[in-house]
């Protein structure tokens, strides 16, 4: 039996605060202690933006996608960035698209409040030139959807969001509270993310928007100084439960269960994203030592931060774009390659340019450190 959108019961009244109360406070603490641990981050655009990849990968294989971290950065290194010629293609395509909407969101938060305006511009560059570009990117359906298995019915939905008639007035309820003075914010981004998915306002991308907003609100409201909070690790391992939380809010009016569920996930998604800014950090500071002694270069620095911020890189790619003159470029690649802090995963041969992978970095932040995160 499908369950509805829970019309008329939004925001909620009556959350059951003596339960949520012990989560708050380790929730908070524990964004800030992350917060504390991003101040203290390097030129932050280049060290975290493999984070921002690996939140894309994971955001999207929610809903779907097969592609991995190292399959991104080296269709970036060697395809057509417009190929779609077979599915995993078209899976790295949207994936790149997930980063380019949330570097969009950043960029228009600058002029923007976190708003209904925001939200459709930042689905337009989401939706932009992949499987979805059909589905009326930047604009809200006109038409009925229903959340189920691939090819059901609307009778055999799992769940039927608002009809389009009243999904304007939904939205603007969603922004009113968006902006609503509230007990706790962090509560209040776990009821703003969950509306968001029951309301459902555009054909496709949904998913990937809805949590998407998760580091968009957090930043807007000063929690954190940059938009580098990602959850998509924490709700793809969980994702049985993510959903059927979701569902019980309007199968049960159960916001109080959802809101917990999203507080224990905000804890320990805060611990890893620490854990895994400070490995960055200190590899990032081993290596930089380590080249500026090889090399004995004045341009290690900028060599080192340029394959930190493209883990996998063609040897053209680099000699062009890190900003080192061609032939000191040439010799810096020919010795971290020859030295071991990269390795070849496609030998350079007449026309045919070399690939190379940093490997370390690329394992930490994929999390090849074996920790278990699951609640």
């Amino acid at each position: 039996m499908s369950v509805a959108y829970h019309q008329g019961r939004f925001p909620p009244t009556d959350l059951d605060w003596p339960r949520l109360i012990p989560l708050i406070g380790p929730a908070n603490a524990a964004v800030a202690r992350y917060e504390g641990v991003l101040a203290g981050v390097p030129n932050p655009e280049v060290l975290l933006s493999p984070l921002v990849a690996q939140e894309a990968v994971l955001s999207s294989r929610i809903e779907g996608t097969q592609a991995t971290l190292g399959e991104v950065f080296e269709f970036e290194a060697t395809a057509d960035p417009n190929d779609e010629s077979t599915p995993k293609k078209a899976d790295i395509r949207e994936v790149l698209n997930y980063r380019r909407a949330l570097n969009e969101a950043i960029r228009l938060l600058d002029e923007l409040p976190l708003s209904q305006r925001l939200v459709r511009a930042t689905h337009a560059v989401l939706m932009d030139g992949v499987r979805g570009r059909n589905k009326a990117p930047g604009d809200y359906r006109a038409v009925p959807n229903w959340i189920g298995a691939p090819g059901c019915s609307a009778k055999d939905a799992r769940f039927l969001p608002p009809g389009a008639d009243v999904l304007p007035a939904a939205m603007d309820a969603w922004e009113r509270f968006v902006h609503a003075d509230f007990p706790d914010r962090l509560v209040q981004l776990a009821i703003i993310h969950a509306e968001f998915e029951a309301i459902h306002p555009f054909l496709d991308g949904n998913g990937r928007l809805g949590r998407l907003l998760i580091p968009l609100f957090l930043f807007s409201q000063g929690l954190l100084a940059r938009p580098n909070f990602y959850m998509s690790e924490f709700l793809e391992a969980n994702r049985e439960e993510y959903y059927d939380r979701l569902l019980a809010v309007s199968a049960k009016d159960d916001w109080t269960g959802w809101c917990m569920f999203f507080l224990r996930g905000l804890i320990a998604q805060a611990e890893r994203n620490q854990r895994k800014a400070k490995a960055i950090v200190e590899l990032y500071r081993e290596r930089l030592d380590w080249i500026a002694r090889h090399t004995g270069s004045q341009f290690s620095v900028r060599a080192l931060e340029w394959m930190f911020g493209q883990p996998i890189f063609s040897g053209p790619d680099f000699k062009r774009s890190a900003g080192i003159p061609p032939q000191t470029a040439e010799r810096i690649l020919r010795i971290v390659r020859d030295e071991g802090l990269v390795r070849a995963i496609r030998t350079g041969r007449g026309r045919r340019s070399g690939i190379y992978v940093l490997t370390e970095l690329l394992d930490l932040v994929e999390g090849a450190d074996g920790v278990d995160h699951h609640i």
